[in-house]
């Protein structure tokens, strides 16, 4: 089976093919990446040296350019995390945001269409919800209504609904993932744990949004790749997702863990003006996957401090 996995050099995508290339010995792997600020080659240097992966340059937003790649490695199967997905960016340049998650994800579609791929698995996320209330509140299920805050969110939203669109219209066999926050090495360091850490590293004034009080439930990226192979292996055609991690913490005290663990004061931590329509809390609920037969298989009490040791190595290199 040859399986295209975009973005497969950014932080979740990369875990994705070291975690598949592992398990399945005898499949082939297309590594689309544009290379972007958060694509880094270097996340899958080691798996290059296996004649089963290749790695292809380019941005899914080129029709021309994805359909050739179809005609030339021809996928049966497309798992899709190419992205842009950092909140800020999408509050001060909105633009990319659309044309990179909402028009690339439709010319996927068109492509994966023309070509009869097998399965077409979207990577998205639990802030399509929009937010909970910090006390009480139900995590979010499948089929709670999708009222997203940000421009990221929004457009992740979006492609979602393109996505279940191509499946009602034209049949084309599509399962969607909605996950939770994810944490692990390799992550580009504009995202909560690792720009802490470097900041901390630093002895630099650690910058935490308001009070710092609003909930994330945080994934293992590892886990989150189970999830999506057990998805790819046991889903439904046409049915949605949510993956989560079941560890819900406020922001203020993850970085009070990370601070704890590098030894550094709590001094360091700045409170600067909150984000713009910043949600309050995520969590969803994951009983519709688990009963394919997955559950989380690491914690982070187990898992975060030799995560950070893993950035302060790297950053120190």
């Amino acid at each position: 089976m040859n399986i295209l996995v975009t973005g497969g050099c950014g932080f979740i995508g990369s875990h994705f093919l070291r975690y598949m290339m592992d398990i399945y010995a005898k499949d082939f792997f297309i590594c689309l990446d544009a290379l972007t600020y958060a694509g880094n080659k270097n996340n899958i240097k080691d798996l290059l040296e296996d004649s089963r992966l290749t790695m292809v340059e380019g941005n899914i937003r080129d029709a021309s350019f994805v359909d050739t790649l179809f005609v030339t490695y021809k996928p049966d199967v497309v798992v899709h995390f190419a992205a842009e997905t950092h909140v800020d960016r999408s509050i001060i340049g909105p633009q990319v945001f659309l044309e990179t998650n909402v028009v690339g994800t439709g010319i996927l579609l068109d492509t994966c269409l023309r070509h009869g791929i097998e399965r077409f698995h979207h990577v998205s996320t639990d802030e399509v919800y929009g937010t909970l209330p910090l006390q009480g509140g139900s995590p979010f299920t499948e089929q709670s209504p999708l009222l997203p805050s940000s421009p990221y969110a929004t457009s992740k939203a979006s492609s979602d609904l393109l996505v279940l669109s191509y499946y009602k219209t034209y049949g084309l066999p599509i399962t969607i993932s909605r996950c939770s926050n994810n944490y692990g090495t390799h992550q580009y360091p504009e995202k909560l744990i690792p720009l802490m850490i470097q900041r901390a590293l630093q002895e630099a004034p650690l910058p935490v949004y308001g009070d710092g009080l609003n909930v994330r439930d945080w994934i293992h990226v590892v886990d989150h790749c189970r999830a999506i192979d057990t998805i790819l292996q046991a889903g439904v055609i046409g049915e949605v997702y949510n993956i989560g991690g079941g560890k819900e913490i406020a922001n203020i005290d993850l970085v009070k863990q990370i601070l704890g663990i590098l030894d550094k004061p709590y001094e360091l931590i700045t409170y600067v003006n909150d984000r713009l329509g910043h949600d309050l809390r995520y969590a969803v609920d994951s009983s519709k996957v688990q009963s394919l037969g997955w559950k989380p298989e690491y914690t982070m009490e187990d898992s975060l401090k030799g995560i950070v040791e893993w950035y302060g190595d790297t950053l120190k290199s």
